[in-house]
């Protein structure tokens, strides 16, 4: 009922001869923190030269947003769901499905799909969620040998980027278990979080074969004579079946483009229908190519009504436990993306942006957080003015929580 309200007021405007709103949604992923020590005592996004960020705090609305709701993890998958207008209480159905869409792979009915993470445990500890963040021939190899050793256990491995990682189960209807993401436990003892429930002895075996068949593998040779962290285990988790989501144009109206470098998001915009770019040095890592990403949204937003850019590297740098990268991706973020974005925005007309992290990941936990972190909604007949920056206390201070987070949306494309 809302999406066709809203539908009626947008086609409203466009009969009066009214100007067309351009709108943009700037993802940040993990840019939400803690106090940080060696920031004395201020949080990354404090810390860091954001004058458009904070000038479209000042100017606009902002506050804080629940983009975890009570009972779910932590994680991009769920945060950007709910900041995209799609309440994750009935559209969220695990982060594989969401990237097997990016990859364009249906499952059977009696398959689940896995988010296989290639990851480094040593003394029984997860030292690396990423695999020393293996390279994509490494890390195409090693899955390429495991779908070979590992067929008669039903599994189908699919390369994904770098070491984020599909796998699919057959015969697995009866499979009812709950997985521990990699990136939550941290130099933690993996005995304590392995998969639990209905099937957990097949999904363990699963996982100890892999381990042997990557052991003694020839990357992992290559890597360890290289004095590099070997990919020395899977972690299976995330996992679920397709659900189908409504189309975003038909939802809100508006024609929308998205610039990512990481399947969670490629999956889930391709799944509302949204035009997909790629850019060639999106690495979803802190090496990413912002001014790739920049001169995309500055291409998209003359073919689309909204671009979403999404940028995987302050949540990088949280997981590295790295204050001062994080500081640096927020800087190019403000200065590379959103500078030339908003100066563009401003030549054509009427405008609205939205920054939008979608979750917390302090840099002293390495891990995410539900915490609710800030946003801020400017532009064009958005009448409030915070005065504040855009930092999390900031957010705090103004007493607005929006709950649940789809409404931000709703607000932001409402005329």
């Amino acid at each position: 009922m809302i999406a066709l309200m809203l539908f009626a007021l947008l086609s409203l405007a466009f009969d009066r001869g009214e100007p067309i709103m351009k709108y943009a949604i700037i993802l940040p992923d993990g840019a939400s923190d803690v106090p940080q020590p060696e920031l004395d005592g201020r949080t990354p996004l404090q810390a860091a030269k954001i004058l458009n960020m904070d000038r479209l705090a000042r100017d606009g609305r902002l506050g804080r947003m629940l983009t975890i709701p009570p009972g779910f993890t932590p994680a991009t998958d769920v945060g950007t769901l709910g900041i995209l207008g799609y309440d994750p209480h009935r559209y969220y159905s695990g982060r594989a499905p969401l990237e097997a869409a990016a990859q364009r792979l249906t499952a059977s009915p009696d398959q689940i799909i896995f988010r296989c993470n290639l990851v480094t445990i040593e003394d029984g500890r997860m030292r690396d969620f990423t695999a020393g963040h293996v390279a994509q021939e490494d890390a195409t190899a090693l899955i390429g040998t495991l779908n070979e050793e590992l067929g008669d256990e039903g599994c189908e491995f699919h390369s994904g980027v770098s070491y984020r990682n599909l796998m699919m189960l057959s015969d697995a209807r009866d499979l009812e278990l709950t997985c521990v993401p990699p990136h939550d436990i941290p130099d933690q003892p993996v005995s304590e979080h392995w998969p639990r429930g209905a099937g957990e002895e097949r999904v363990r075996r699963i996982m100890e074969r892999a381990a042997s068949v990557l052991a003694d593998h020839p990357v992992n040779r290559r890597l360890r004579e290289a004095e590099k962290s070997a990919a020395t285990n899977i972690w299976l988790w995330g996992q679920g079946r397709p659900v189908e989501l409504e189309p975003f144009e038909s939802r809100f109206g508006v024609r929308a483009a998205a610039i990512t470098g990481v399947d969670i998001i490629r999956g889930i915009t391709l799944s509302m229908g949204m035009e997909l770019i790629h850019v060639p040095g999106a690495t979803g890592y802190i090496d990413t190519d912002y001014a790739g990403k920049s001169k995309a949204a500055l291409d998209a937003i003359d073919n689309f009504d909204l671009v979403v850019v999404h940028v995987e590297a302050p949540d990088e740098a949280g997981h590295l436990g790295s204050a001062e990268e994080k500081v640096k991706a927020l800087e190019r973020i403000d200065e590379v993306i959103l500078k030339p974005l908003l100066d563009k925005l401003e030549s054509i007309g009427e405008w609205r942006v939205l920054v939008a992290p979608d979750h917390a990941t302090p840099v002293s936990t390495k891990a995410h957080s539900a915490e609710p972190p800030p946003f801020s909604l400017t532009g064009h007949g958005i009448t409030e003015r915070s005065g504040r920056a855009f930092t999390e206390s900031d957010a705090l201070e103004t007493g607005l929580l929006v709950d649940p987070a789809t409404a931000v949306i709703e607000q932001m494309l409402r005329r």
